[in-house]
């Protein structure tokens, strides 16, 4: 025992809620934009292996190949009366162009709509050009209800069986709204007075157990009209509509949705004061036929603090479903406001009843995140975008993988279950430094797509190389994509159609431990001998000593040996490098030093040196040991 306690004092200790590990990519499949984009869209299209990213004035289509990306760019420019009007009221102004915003299929057709200098305006592609069009198969659209006027006004839009639905932020005196806009369904729109200024960040259809009971969910903040001193203006809120919904009757909510309901949205602790009020993005995680998943809410506070709350799609079904209507108290027999019924009968009811329903949009019910408080992740960047997957294990369990786009260029990829949020990886994404400003997921082949002002990169989603060629570094990665195959002994993508049964792979994601590997993991029972090979070099006997250890895991403590434990010297951690720093206690002689590192009570060597202790003029080898610790104090070392 005290052996281990000796052993370990000088041990250095990272913050465990951090990264675990941190990647650079490489890959050589990236776009660079020949301009910097302040503003981007990134949509992929179902059926489609065609990445579209609208830009300015240009809409962009990529398709990953192997290690190039094949691309071709379509030219949209805006009006040139319109910009040079728009130019005339404000001669400054960036946004005077015009902005893809909008891409969408629609009855087989790529739509897309921009700014166009304050005048949105939609274009069909057609054999790779832009055709100005305001009609589909004969019907018009109109593109003010399409696009937003500026492209710092966020809209949000998607189709679902035919239908395209829309929803854009107000803007100056233009209000905000939700809108069916095109397709074979009745086009209605949300009242004026259901919406306070609303800034609309995300949708997703809700699927139902059959098909009328389909809904569609809209996330935005609005100005908080309960306001005062001790309050933030803004709240965020979530909205509901029926897909089925086809409008009320003549004289009342004729052209409206009658099924609309909105809720309130807390993020924050319960038992704390602080909230995040601001909904900056949202993303919806659902089984394709049951009304059950998770959303992701990406929330800001008054000083930009950013945190993700995470919602229970159930709870918030339920209190659609069961919530008292705020400031109403009567009774309706029959009818409950905003369900969703196996047939339209909003145009079978009264105008009383109708009444109720368009002087009540909220309900009393908030809805609170799960646990009650935002999950537990580091904030020292600000998060900018949001995105999730859903990953069968080989226990037969989903788990949900979240990733997130910060504002320095990094992507968090994260492990959320019930007891936690595990910060699996980071990744530096970008040739460039540079916010991430879009993201794009795509589940079936299996990448994630994210950009910068600069750029467009391709992350893989499994990406289970990167684990090393040993059992712990797989099992402790933690990442639900990933396994390690005990047959081939190799860190490998669990196959789609893995049988628990039969396969012969293991993980452990509910806590980090290696247990799995079957090596004893109590104390150093366990310890591996020495598996590096020291390196050779000299140091002045008056020099400094600068000898790098790279950190391959920042769950791991760090510690420098001599001579089989006789000396132990702490860590000085510089970048990603923890660097051997004699103590005047532990006087540095000649001998033998290695790198330790200690995770999940499993001690291995990282590298070492043999040091020889040179009274002469310093040889070329410390030269060249000096300029390598130099490298690594201002250069990250990243573990690939």
């Amino acid at each position: 025992m005290r052996y281990f306690i000796f052993c370990s004092l000088f041990f250095i200790v990272f913050a465990e809620k951090g990264p675990r590990l941190k990647f650079v990519v490489h890959e050589s499949a990236a776009f660079q934009f020949t301009r910097p984009q302040l503003y981007s869209t990134v949509r992929l299209l179902e059926g489609e292996d065609v990445l579209y990213v609208g830009g300015q004035a240009t809409l962009y289509m990529l398709k990953f190949t192997g290690g190039a990306v094949r691309h071709a760019e379509i030219p949209i420019s805006s009006e040139e009366k319109v910009k040079e009007a728009c130019l005339s009221e404000t001669p400054q102004s960036k946004e005077c162009d015009n902005f893809i915003t909008v891409v969408e299929k629609i009855d087989g057709y790529v739509m897309v709509c921009g700014t166009n200098a304050g005048h949105p305006k939609c274009w069909m592609l057609v054999n790779g050009t832009a055709v100005a069009n305001s009609t589909v198969n004969g019907v018009d659209i109109t593109a003010a209800d399409v696009a937003s006027r500026i492209p710092s006004q966020p809209s949000v839009s998607l189709t679902a069986d035919g239908n395209f639905y829309s929803a854009i932020t107000a803007e100056g005196h233009q209000p905000g709204f939700i809108r069916r806009t095109f397709g074979p369904r009745r086009l209605i729109t949300t009242e004026n007075k259901w919406l306070q200024n609303p800034r609309f960040v995300g949708a997703a259809v809700i699927p139902g157990s059959v098909k009328h009971k389909e809904e569609i969910y809209f996330f935005f903040s609005e100005i908080n009209k309960t306001a005062n001193v001790d309050k933030e203006p803004y709240r965020a809120c979530i909205g509901r509509v029926c897909m089925i919904d086809e409008g009320g009757i003549k004289g009342t909510l004729e052209n409206s949705w009658t099924t609309f309901l909105k809720a309130r949205l807390m993020c924050g602790s319960a038992s704390r004061h602080q909230q995040f009020n601001n909904l900056k993005q949202a993303f919806v995680l659902t089984a394709r036929e049951k009304r059950t998943g998770v959303m992701y809410g990406l929330f800001a506070n008054a000083w930009d603090v950013t945190v993700v709350c995470a919602y229970s799609v159930e709870d918030i079904d339920l209190a659609f479903s069961t919530s008292r209507l705020k400031g109403y108290r009567g009774i309706l027999a029959g009818y409950r406001p905003g369900m969703c019924t196996f047939k339209n009968v909003t145009t079978s009811l009264n105008a009383k009843t109708l009444g109720v329903i368009r002087d009540h949009p909220e309900i009393e019910d908030v809805i609170w995140p799960i646990g009650l408080a935002p999950l537990d992740l580091p904030t020292g960047d600000r998060f900018t975008k949001i995105v999730a997957d859903t990953v069968l294990a080989v226990n037969e369990e989903h788990y949900s993988v979240v990733y997130l786009g910060t504002e320095s260029g990094k992507v968090l990829k994260v492990l959320h279950t019930i007891e936690e949020a595990f910060i699996i990886s980071q990744y530096s994404a970008f040739r460039s430094e540079g916010p991430v400003t879009a993201v794009a997921i795509d589940s079936e082949r299996g990448y994630l797509y994210v950009s910068s002002p600069t750029e467009v990169q391709r992350i893989p989603l499994a990406d289970c190389g990167r684990y090393g060629d040993g059992c712990r570094g797989c099992i402790l990665s933690r990442d639900p994509y990933c396994g390690w195959d005990v047959g081939k002994r190799m860190c490998v993508v669990i196959p789609k159609e893995y049988n628990i049964s039969t396969g012969m792979i293991v993980q452990s994601l509910d806590q980090s431990s290696a247990s799995e590997c079957g090596e004893s993991a109590a104390g150093f029972a366990g310890l591996r001998a020495h598996s590096t090979s020291p390196k050779e070099v000299e140091v002045d006997v008056d020099g400094p000593v600068l000898l790098p250890c790279p950190v391959y895991s920042f769950h791991a403590s760090y510690l420098w040996e001599k001579d089989h434990c006789t000396h132990r010297y702490p860590c000085s951690i510089l970048g990603d490098s923890c660097v051997l720093s004699p103590m005047s206690l532990l006087p540095f002689t000649d001998g033998i030093f290695r790198c330790m590192a200690l995770e999940d009570s499993h001690k291995v060597e990282v590298v070492s040196y043999k040091v020889i202790i040179n009274k002469g003029p310093v040889s070329a080898s410390v030269t060249w040991l000096l300029r390598y610790s130099l490298f690594l104090f201002t250069t990250p070392f990243w573990f690939i």
